[in-house]
């Protein structure tokens, strides 16, 4: 993923990016603002850990996080939602996922859901199942697919 072309690419659209991240714990807004010149386009990151920091910070509904779990498409489409309502940006990604050691039959070590939320469009969410190659390959394909889906709400 080349990170400064999503960066241009967005500048040149006049949109900012807010994220709303979960598992990987920051890593996305880092990865935007590795990259000097990252502040006229990253309005701001959500690392909201807990199901209280999704509900805190995001509006992420209870009603929401019982009936399917933090590690839903549902939960991440509304930590999405959230960032847009809580920032000044126009495009939003959230990553919500179980990246290891552990996890359970129904929601295996590696399954990370995705939410990409841009005003004026309808919200998208999407479930990638990477396995369980252990936390920090899990984290990081995390975090590329994220940068992915963040260039695709600029096209």
């Amino acid at each position: 993923m080349n990170v400064p072309d999503l960066l241009n690419r967005a500048k040149a659209q006049g949109v900012m990016i807010a994220t709303a991240e979960s598992c990987t714990g920051g890593m996305v807004a880092a990865a935007l603002t590795d990259i000097p010149g990252s502040s006229a386009v990253v309005d701001r990151g959500f690392v909201t850990y807990t199901n209280r920091a999704k509900q805190d910070m995001l509006g992420v509904l209870a009603e929401t996080l019982e009936a399917f779990g933090a590690v839903s498409e549902q939960v991440a489409r509304e930590m999405a939602e959230g960032a847009l309502r809580n920032s000044q940006a126009q495009l939003a990604v959230a990553i919500t996922g179980i990246a290891g050691p552990g996890g359970s039959e129904f929601k295996p070590e590696g399954r990370v859901c995705f939410g990409l939320a841009r005003e004026g469009r309808e919200t998208r969410s999407e479930t990638i199942e990477f396995g369980a190659q252990g936390r920090d390959a899990v984290r990081r394909a995390a975090r590329d697919h994220a940068l992915a889906l963040l260039l695709t709400g600029l096209s």
